[in-house]
């Protein structure tokens, strides 16, 4: 009789371990999906902070060039042929003087910031689908869970029902105008 009532009392431990088991790992699963949650609305917020300081730089710079390159045309159109002699032979002194070789007109650097604009397109972009993904994935994990006897007797028990894979709405699976 010791006998029987300490293999129930055995049974009903690893019945009771068993439960606490899988609840913890069922909860520990839907904190994931949650910090996999969070981790997309950072990603999208460091997109959108990224793109508006990047597209809002590169917009500056690239005017900055053109009121640059249009006061040297400017300034060169209303010379006349002696003034452009005259600036042409002052030129040609200070750069004796500094042994440098110098265009007739500024370099452009705007290109630059065209190239870390797409460079920070792709990181921002890469960065959000590497959150989705992880989303995803917790949430096939947890739906796996829940559905997989004898889990799913916990999951029932508590009310845990599937979650939601992360779907993009319509007008996002387009592509972004970025409009400089």
């Amino acid at each position: 009789m010791e006998m029987l009532l300490l293999v129930v009392v055995v049974i009903i431990a690893l019945i009771v371990i068993w439960y606490i088991c899988t609840l913890n790992k069922l909860n520990r699963t839907l904190v994931k999906i949650e910090e996999a949650d969070s981790g997309i609305d950072v990603a999208l917020t460091k997109r959108y902070d990224v793109l508006v300081k990047m597209m809002d730089t590169v917009k500056a710079y690239a005017k900055h060039e053109k009121e640059t390159l249009f006061e040297v045309i400017n300034l060169r159109k209303g010379m006349t042929l002696d003034e452009k002699n005259a600036a042409n032979a002052k030129m040609s002194a200070n750069l004796e003087k500094i042994n440098l070789v110098v265009e007739n007109y500024p370099e452009l650097k705007s290109s630059d910031n065209y190239k870390m604009l797409q460079q920070s397109v792709i990181e921002v972009e890469e960065h959000l689908q590497a959150a989705r993904r992880m989303y995803n994935s917790n949430v096939s994990i947890f739906n796996q869970m829940i559905v997989s006897f004898p889990t799913s007797i916990i999951a029932n028990s508590k009310k845990m029902v599937k979650k939601t894979f992360f779907e993009a709405e319509e007008t996002k699976k387009k592509d972004v105008k970025i409009q400089l």
